[in-house]
């Protein structure tokens, strides 16, 4: 049987352009919205309230997905809503409308994500779906590469110009959201149910879930809640001297790696085992935050950023595929939904949580208290997961 089939290929090429679209955004935000008046502590906000939207729609969606035996429609609409937010950022700088448009954005991903996942797993085996998620992965990533090229050649020629990037990132969107009707839902075998869906209803999933599920979660929000954003690695890197120009190099690097390495890694965690992939890959993070905290040398940093990529590679795929794999298939939109909704609130809290550590006892400490605690997370899935095949 064909691994990467057709529907695997679009997903990823829409995921390239939404990733090149979004990533030409990323590094400039954050300069855009101050330079129309955002404070440090709106920006946080906007931040927060946007993730938290994404968060708990992908819960809600990929309920709303299984329930009604239907993934391309929720994920043309998420994709859409996705790119029609970059032109609006454009149009007005008033606060309330840039809260509106980031919130589009985001909700765009909660709608689209438990779906397209779900529609991933089903394209694959038990026994290829580290390789499929894997080089779906590497897809999107890919455009985390692509994406800052672009921003960092134009800003070089037109300095400032954030309006006219907004534009010019709607067309990797708009190409984005034309691939997405070139997906079709299988057919179903048996009529499904139409059940009504209240917004928190996926919360009663993880009493029904199967344990080994919960087991599983568990340990990857545990990790979740210590996984800060990668701007805190970006911002101890400055601080140590480097130019923004050699900063947003390093990420571009670390994007590149990731994108390299996460359809490889995929394939060998279906021969392997999921779970000695991943948890291989939390053993990758944990030095990589021992090193920052050690160390301020822009080489050690370079070779630091390429570990920092295989871990990302060996893990954010992996736990997806994962999770598929220990899951009823006409759940899978409800499991990915539940865990990436709960991942994105503990990934708010975690940045807060790293934050403060900074604040109140240095970066050195914040960034071995993450170590520390990964290394106990990978002690919990030693310990408390045992696995005979690839789940």
């Amino acid at each position: 049987m064909k691994t990467i089939t057709r529907t695997v290929w679009i997903l990823s090429l829409i995921s390239l352009f939404t990733d090149t679209a979004s990533e030409m955004l990323y590094p400039v935000m954050p300069v855009f919205l101050k330079s129309i008046g955002f404070s440090v502590v709106l920006i946080g906000i906007l931040e927060g309230i946007a993730e938290a939207t994404a968060g708990l729609c992908k819960g809600y969606f990929g309920k709303l997905s299984d329930n009604s035996g239907k993934r391309a429609p929720f994920i043309q609409l998420g994709y859409s809503l996705s790119a029609l937010s970059k032109p609006m950022m454009a149009l007005f700088v008033y606060p309330a409308w840039i809260f509106f448009a980031r919130t589009i954005d985001r909700f765009g991903k909660g709608l689209r994500t438990g779906a397209r996942d779900a529609m991933l797993s089903d394209e694959a085996t038990p026994q290829t779906k580290g390789k499929v998620f894997g080089f779906h992965r590497s897809m999107d990533t890919l455009g985390a590469v692509l994406g800052p090229i672009v921003a960092l050649v134009f800003l070089y020629f037109r300095p400032n110009d954030y309006k006219t990037l907004f534009l010019i990132a709607f067309l990797p969107g708009l190409a984005a959201v034309a691939s997405t009707f070139l997906i079709k839902d299988k057919k179903q075998i048996q009529p499904i149910v139409k059940v009504s869906t209240p917004f928190f209803s996926f919360l009663k999933y993880w009493k029904v879930s199967p344990p080994m599920y919960r087991k599983v979660v568990i340990g990857l929000l545990a990790f979740a809640l210590f996984n800060s954003s990668d701007m805190l690695l970006l911002l101890k890197v400055k601080q140590s001297g480097m130019a923004d120009t050699h900063v947003i190099g390093l990420y571009i690097f670390y994007n590149l790696i990731y994108a390299l390495a996460a359809f490889p890694i995929g394939i060998i965690a279906d021969k392997l085992s999921l779970k000695a992939v991943f948890t291989s890959g939390l053993a990758l993070f944990a030095i990589v935050y021992l090193g920052m905290a050690l160390t301020a040398n822009i080489y050690i940093y370079l070779v630091l950023f390429f570990v920092y990529g295989l871990y990302a590679a060996a893990t954010e795929g992996i736990a997806k595929a994962w999770i598929s794999n220990i899951t009823n298939p006409k759940d899978t939109a409800t499991a990915i939904g539940t865990f990436a909704g709960f991942q994105s609130l503990a990934t708010m809290i975690a940045s807060s949580l790293a934050g403060l550590l900074w604040f109140w006892f240095g970066v050195e400490t914040a960034f071995i208290a993450t170590s520390v605690v990964t290394v106990l997370v990978i002690i919990y899935f030693a310990l408390a997961i045992k696995v005979k095949s690839n789940k």
